[in-house]
């Protein structure tokens, strides 16, 4: 009791010392996810923030480049309007003789002059403002001379011909504002093509890393989860020896100690139940080997002559306490089995006549069922621990007497398979149930089809015939057949695989 109280206080230390671990690491299952998507998901947000400001400049400067255009060349197509209308006025002066024709000029200028001076805010060009400083110095140059002799119409023949290189000023304007707007334009598609070209590198740059971002944290996050199935499944198929151990976020590292410390618990329950086990069946074998001899001597007649009652009820015990000493011996050798004290003495034997002492052995129960066997066993000598031997041979046959109908029929028979020796034996009751056959060979199962008897069977039989085959290097398995019964196959290897031949 000291002990197992100091064990539960170390386990309770171990429990409180991880909590205090994960109190102080507060790292969880649910950061890291959230972790891995901000990660996985920051290069795609970058990108796209890039890619919007881009977009946006792009949108910007497209913006400006039209308005400008489209202020520049309305600008220029006032400019002409403006001079044709100065030209004319001027013309219709000297034609008519009409100074009063000239304020038409007049507003016109002021017009060329208000509409010169927006272009030349607007222009962002060097050769742009050059040609309007050109446009306004020839005009002025105009405006003064009209200025000059406005009060005598026939001297403005003259002047009209100042108003051709004035065209000519105002058309180059107009043709080299519209060039520097296919230029603008070309500069823009250059800028959407390199903003394009920018964006796909961009992404095939990105999209790989944020992949490979993405698988990292799956395999980080499936790992832990991965070591949790296995532990809890290894601890589901009795695989108790193992230590757990899980990698990962601090709850998963906590939840990993917990299921070690429930794995050692297990363990200890399952060493407490071997021993239990081993007691039972110690104590139960002493008074049965007594119940057994005391059935013999009365089934034998020492004691005195038997009525036929009698001998039927000496027969009865005498049956009953050699099952219930094969079910202890199977309780022995699965506690055995479970400490790993079946230690294998090997040696050369013969299996013909491993199987002819098996037989003598059960006779009793085959004659009072009425079965009939078929045996087909050829000398066959093997490199095997006999007693072993004979007790896989025992529980196979003492499982197909029991379920054999009275009357039917058990085949026996061996082969040799290159190296191999083969044994079968095939019984004539109703076989296996499917829902059975994956657990036919676990230990205490006692599957669907349960015969009612006097001794119900501990479901170890197969078990343990199965784990002697497997020490023995070879195996045991349910062979699928048509037909009625049970069909169990033995292979065992002629000679030891781990002695010196």
């Amino acid at each position: 009791m000291i002990a197992r109280g100091e064990a539960a206080r170390q386990e309770s230390g171990v429990g409180a010392a991880s909590w205090s671990r994960f109190q102080r690491k507060p790292k969880s299952f649910l950061k890291l996810i959230l972790l891995g998507f901000a990660l996985v998901g920051l290069p795609l947000i970058v990108a796209l923030i890039n890619s919007a400001f881009s977009i946006d400049r792009l949108a910007d400067q497209s913006r400006r480049a039209v308005y400008q255009a489209a202020q520049i060349a309305h600008g220029s197509r006032l400019l002409t309007d403006e001079i044709a209308t100065m030209e004319r006025a001027v013309r219709q002066t000297h034609i008519l003789g009409d100074t009063s024709l000239l304020e038409n000029y007049f507003r016109a200028h002021q017009k060329f002059e208000s509409t010169a001076a927006s272009l030349f805010e607007l222009s962002s060009h060097t050769e742009q403002k050059k040609l309007l400083e050109q446009l306004l110095s020839l005009e002025s140059s105009i405006f003064g001379k009209v200025s000059a002799i406005q009060q005598s119409p026939e001297d403005l023949r003259d002047v009209i011909g100042n108003f051709v290189p004035l065209r000519d000023s105002a058309r180059t304007f107009s043709a080299v504002g519209y060039a520097l707007i296919e230029r603008e334009v070309g500069e823009m598609q250059d800028m959407a093509g390199y903003a394009r070209s920018t964006v796909g590198w961009q992404l095939l740059a990105l999209i790989p890393f944020a992949i490979l971002l993405a698988f990292v944290f799956s395999v980080r996050i499936a790992r832990p989860i991965r070591q949790i199935d296995e532990a809890i499944r290894n601890m589901g198929q009795g695989e108790l020896s193992k230590a757990i151990r899980v990698d990962g976020p601090q709850d998963l590292i906590y939840l990993g100690e917990r299921l070690d410390w429930m794995r050692r618990r297990l363990l200890k329950l399952e060493e407490q139940k071997t021993r239990f086990l081993q007691h039972v069946s110690h104590e139960l074998k002493t008074p049965l080997t007594a119940m057994r001899e005391g059935a013999d001597l009365l089934a034998e007649g020492v004691t005195g002559e038997l009525t036929a009652e009698q001998q039927r009820i000496a027969n009865i015990l005498h049956s009953n306490s050699v099952q219930l000493q094969r079910r202890i011996e199977d309780l022995l050798s699965y506690s055995a089995l479970q400490t790993e004290k079946a230690a294998l003495v090997k040696h050369q034997a013969n299996l013909a006549k491993i199987l002819d002492a098996v037989l003598q052995d059960q006779n009793l129960m085959i004659m009072s069922k009425g079965l009939r066997i078929e045996l087909s066993c050829p000398e066959l000598i093997i490199d095997c621990d006999e007693q072993k031997i004979k007790i896989i041979v025992d529980n196979l046959l003492s499982n197909a007497v029991k379920f054999s109908p009275a009357g039917g029929c058990i085949s026996i028979g061996t082969s040799k398979v290159g190296e191999i020796v083969q044994l079968d034996i095939l019984d004539a009751g109703s076989g296996v149930d499917e829902a059975d056959r994956e657990k036919v060979f676990e230990p205490f199962y006692q599957g669907r089809r349960v015969l009612d008897s006097h001794v119900r069977g501990t479901g170890l039989g197969l078990s343990i015939a199965r784990e002697y085959a497997l020490a023995h290097g070879g195996n045991m398995e349910l062979v699928q057949h048509t037909g009625n019964g049970a069909h169990f196959r033995v292979t065992i290897p002629i000679r030891d695989p781990e002695g010196s031949s």
